[in-house]
């Protein structure tokens, strides 16, 4: 019966979250890009824990603070890169990390504190229940977040542009959080270190014919994370980059 032992018991025995098989969460790994985050990490890794996760894989991408050293603390496999690499690197090396290392479902998440441990169960559901393989966290279904109205702009520019690049149109392309079966895991290839790897992802799902769903999530806006995230330059260079790519492939 695999990880799904014990599925036919009484409700009252499953894990309350999803009325899963009890121990389910032990199967997932969650996956943590993190660069500059010494004031977030901490709280990031408490509340998965809080919430039940165990395999927590940070990946500090060679941070000028003590990322690093505050992630050590909460006793997680951290992994660090020697240089300054990007997002893309980041998730690639703690994807590799997990699948060594056995994980059934691997789960990316922010290191901003913007995601929510809440969310976790909606994201993994349909990959347990067989329903996909990859699961596309957006904060456009449903209510649950409330996108300043700049970023909805820009955001929404990049659904387009995305459905442009890869012909797949989705209602939110730049969203960090995601869940992936160890199938679509090994299929995925990410070869673009950095901001570029979130519309590579979803090229790879459409080139790879990964089934996959999106999923409600909410995104937590306040100064810090709107401080982190990307600048207007930064998203049109990248844009540019991609037009690039796309033309020379």
């Amino acid at each position: 019966m695999g990880w799904f032992e014990n599925k036919n018991m009484p409700d009252k025995n499953r894990d309350t979250d999803l009325k899963m098989p009890v121990g389910w969460k032990k199967n997932i790994f969650i996956v943590i890009p993190a660069y500059n985050e010494e004031k977030k990490i901490s709280f990031v890794i408490k509340d998965l824990k809080d919430h039940g996760y165990s395999n927590i894989v940070v990946v500090d991408d060679c941070s000028a603070d003590n990322t690093y050293a505050a992630a050590k603390k909460e006793n997680v496999s951290v992994l660090r890169h020697k240089v300054n690499r990007g997002q893309g690197a980041s998730l690639k090396t703690g994807i590799d990390f997990a699948l060594l290392n056995n994980a059934k479902i691997i789960v990316t998440f922010d290191a901003d504190g913007q995601h929510c441990a809440e969310d976790i169960p909606d994201i993994v559901s349909p990959i347990i229940k067989k329903e996909a393989d990859a699961a596309l966290g957006s904060r456009f279904l449903g209510k649950r977040s409330n996108v300043p109205l700049l970023k909805k702009i820009f955001l929404k520019g990049g659904v387009l542009f995305t459905w442009f690049l890869s012909g797949l149109l989705l209602t939110d392309t730049h969203n960090g959080f995601r869940g992936f079966s160890r199938k679509a895991a090994k299929l995925i290839d990410i070869k673009q270190e950095k901001m570029e790897h979130a519309s590579e992802i979803i090229d790879e799902i459409r080139k790879k014919r990964i089934k996959f769903k999106e999923v409600p999530v909410t995104i937590r806006y306040n100064r810090y994370s709107r401080q982190k995230g990307q600048s207007v330059l930064n998203s049109f260079n990248i844009a540019f980059r991609m037009i690039i790519r796309k033309i020379m492939t």
